[in-house]
């Protein structure tokens, strides 16, 4: 799935200028599909070949150990294995901390330091917080921890700190203090290879003039992703020779969560005032009508190098626009789709992938492809239903259904933290078994003995009232009450992107037991664990695959779908009201877009489920931007009113004409909300009708929505659910 069809034996011109580009700084514009990897390592070949360059005189850094890997092995197959293993090519990370590793003595380490991995990380800064007699409820570590990488990044030691906030400074002591216990314990973390090594090119003269003599030739791989430490120290070892050959895009840089600033693009332009830029155009993975959709998504954010992206691979089919019901709509399209791809030979299923913005959206995919007795592939994240915050919250439903079940008790009765331990709940079964009870009566009845008692029967007095209440409750209420009781969201959401998305895949739990409806608890958790049991499907089979936007960076595949292109989804709602976050959106949008190779799917939900409640929702702004010569599928749509409602007709036919290059036909908001619904209403209550999925059964109520109505029905098989009219294409027996 890695870029790029291109013939190994044939460079096209601007390929061939770039590998062949004269010592001094060179920026390639590479854009997608258009052969970068290649351009690298035959740029490394050409100066080992014909400018005699030693290999090891050559560093080329990347980001991840599969691109040095895959780049190490083209190398080897054009220049032979050992010249290969004698170019120092490798992540950031790994050429750092061999640096590190051999001038410790500068770093005030000894050789043998330690590298402490995210959970050290974090423990250590507990440990700091609880030192400092500070609440790490109140100060998450994990928070904590993230501003105290973005300062490293950034290149700023505890006394460069400035506090902006007194977050910042509870932040500013305690990275004081974890820098001291990482040093006494002879470690460092990640952030500290990129940190020290640049502080030790700055510092350390001799170490600084070794590097710049050693490597003659700096390549970058993924430049718009570099941080500013990366940036420095690449721009340091490059300083003498001035030859670093940066290969970039900057409308590919979507990580500035990570600390990415693709600005290092224009600091590079102006460090180098005689950088070479050339742009690689010819695209080799995708056909035009999708490079054109692509540019015209891009075009709109500012301050970018143009790049005229051209294939000869045709223009290929039309992008398909869809818009479905719901979100469970929304992946049965998907589903059905793929499976008629599949019969008509357009494609075959590991060929595909379905794509979306956070992985909480992954949920109703996975549900659908499980029903639908599908294989798929779930890259990047942990699959819905197995993730921990899902798990958890899960078992309290399950605790509240069967107060019997000890298993779930134990996961979850120190969640979020409340002093029980494993000691004290081996005591609460102890204690239980003794009284021949289950471990609810001994929690519920409160006799319990020990540091924990009166914590666990607090505990106890919960669930005895959720127990009470589930027959009273539908599912929804149960769980929204237990979550404003335990207070999940605190505990989950500690200010990280981490914290965020785990919260976030809690929420579209509770959109699941919102949908529920008047179905039992009982019922509810039973059909749960039947969605949920995916483990039989094979991980390495022929099967379309599911992932995040973040996580198709630099794979490509023959159809790609596009799920969720609605505002507050893609652009997300945290971006709106910061146009350098929605610039970075409307990236993300275009490196979707750019990885199909043949067909492109773009579908979104008139309605999605947010919080349990499934709102209207606005198409997608990029989606205004689709020339309509280019999709097969037309957005009518009422712009900016919540209650608006908007609708894509079957047919490949715009309802009005309009001089726009444009598919979206802009109109005054009209709220549905003030309509005579019941006298315009097609469907009465009463009236028998037909769905091709859902069979027969009995309208409870329509509503009128401008051109369209949503009616709420009761079929015999299924249960209640509530369609489009138009959409769904339900008629009257």
């Amino acid at each position: 799935m890695s870029a790029g069809t291109q013939s190994s034996d044939t460079l096209n011109s601007a390929q061939r200028k770039a590998i062949e580009a004269a010592d001094g700084p060179t920026l390639v514009i590479a854009g997608p599909g258009s052969g970068k990897t290649r351009v690298l390592t035959q740029r490394i070949a050409w100066l080992i070949g014909q400018r005699n360059v030693f290999p090891y005189r050559i560093m080329a850094v990347t980001f991840t150990n599969k691109a040095a890997r895959e780049m190490k092995e083209r190398l080897g197959r054009i220049i032979g294995q050992t010249a290969a293993d004698d170019v120092a090519l490798g992540t950031f990370h790994s050429i750092c901390g061999r640096l590190i590793r051999r001038e410790a003595a500068h770093v005030g380490l000894d050789r043998n330091f330690a590298i402490y991995d995210s959970d050290d990380q974090v423990a250590v800064v507990k440990t700091v917080l609880g030192e400092q007699n500070l609440d790490d409820k109140k100060y998450k570590p994990q928070a904590v921890h993230a501003r105290i990488s973005t300062a490293k990044n950034e290149l700023q030691s505890p006394d460069d700190f400035v506090a902006g906030s007194y977050f910042d400074e509870i932040v500013k002591r305690v990275y004081a203090r974890y820098n001291a216990i990482l040093r006494a314990n002879n470690a460092v973390d990640f952030d500290d290879l990129l940190m020290e090594s640049v502080l030790l090119l700055r510092t350390v003269p001799s170490v600084r003039e070794r590097m710049q003599e050693r490597y003659a030739q700096v390549l970058v791989d993924e430049f718009q992703d570099t941080n500013q430490a990366q940036y420095e120290f690449v721009n340091q070892i490059a300083a003498r020779n001035k030859n670093i050959f940066c290969v970039g895009d900057m409308d590919q840089s979507i990580y500035s969560w990570r600390g990415a600033d693709y600005r290092n693009l224009i600091r590079l332009k102006d460090d180098y005032p005689n950088l070479t830029t050339i742009p690689l155009e010819q695209n080799y993975r995708s056909t035009q009508t999708v490079l054109d959709a692509a540019m015209a998504v891009i075009k709109k954010n500012p301050n970018r190098v143009h790049v005229n992206l051209f294939t000869n691979r045709g223009h290929g089919p039309k992008i398909v626009l869809r818009e479905l019901f719901n979100e469970a709509e929304e992946a049965q399209y998907v589903v059905d789709t793929i499976r008629e791809l599949a019969r008509e030979k357009a494609a075959e299923p590991g060929d595909i992938a379905v794509m979306y913005r956070t992985n909480a959206q992954s949920r109703a995919m996975e549900d659908a492809f499980v029903r639908g007795k599908m294989k798929y592939r779930l890259v990047g994240a942990t699959r819905f239903y197995q993730r921990k915050e899902v798990k958890d919250a899960l078992a309290f439903l399950k605790v509240i259904n069967n107060p019997a079940d000890a298993v779930s008790l134990k996961r979850i009765i120190n969640v979020p933290a409340r002093g029980i331990g494993e000691k004290s709940f081996e005591q609460l079964e102890t204690a239980a078994r003794s009284a021949g009870i289950s471990c609810f009566d001994a929690l519920t009845r409160g006799n319990l003995e020990g540091r924990a008692a009166k914590t666990m029967a607090g505990f106890g007095a919960m669930w005895r009232t959720w127990v009470a209440t589930k027959d009273e409750l539908n599912v929804g209420d149960l769980f929204d009450r237990v979550l404003k009781d335990i207070d999940l969201q605190t505990h989950l959401n500690d200010g990280t992107d981490e914290g965020l998305e785990r919260w976030g895949n809690v929420v579209e739990l509770r959109n699941v037991t919102a949908g529920a409806g008047d179905t039992l608890l009982p019922e509810f958790l039973a059909e749960l664990a039947l969605v949920s049991e995916t483990d039989n499907y094979e991980e390495g089979a022929s099967a379309p695959t599911l992932l995040t936007l973040h996580a198709a960076k630099g794979l490509e595949f023959r159809v790609v779908f596009l799920v969720g292109l609605e505002e507050g989804v893609l652009p997300h709602s945290r971006t709106l009201d910061d146009p350098e976050a929605l610039q970075e959106e409307r990236r993300l949008m275009y490196v979707g877009i750019t990885r199909a190779k043949e067909r492109l799917y773009l579908l979104r939900a008139f309605r999605r489920g947010q919080w349990g409640t499934s709102d209207y929702s606005e198409p997608s702004r990029f989606l205004a931007d689709l020339p309509m010569a280019l999709v097969d599928g037309v957005i009518k749509r009422a712009a900016g009113a919540i209650d608006s409602m908007s609708l894509w007709p079957s047919s490949q036919t715009p309802r009005s004409s309009t001089s726009s290059t444009s598919p979206a036909s802009w109109q005054k908001p009209v709220s549905p909300r003030t309509t005579d619904f019941a006298a315009q209403t097609a469907f009465k209550p009463g009236d028998r009708i037909y769905h091709q999925k859902f069979g027969e059964g009995v309208v409870l109520k329509s509503v009128k929505l401008r051109d369209d109505e949503e009616v709420e029905v009761f079929f015999d098989t299924s249960g209640k659910k509530r369609i489009s009219a138009t959409i769904s294409g339900i008629k009257k027996i």
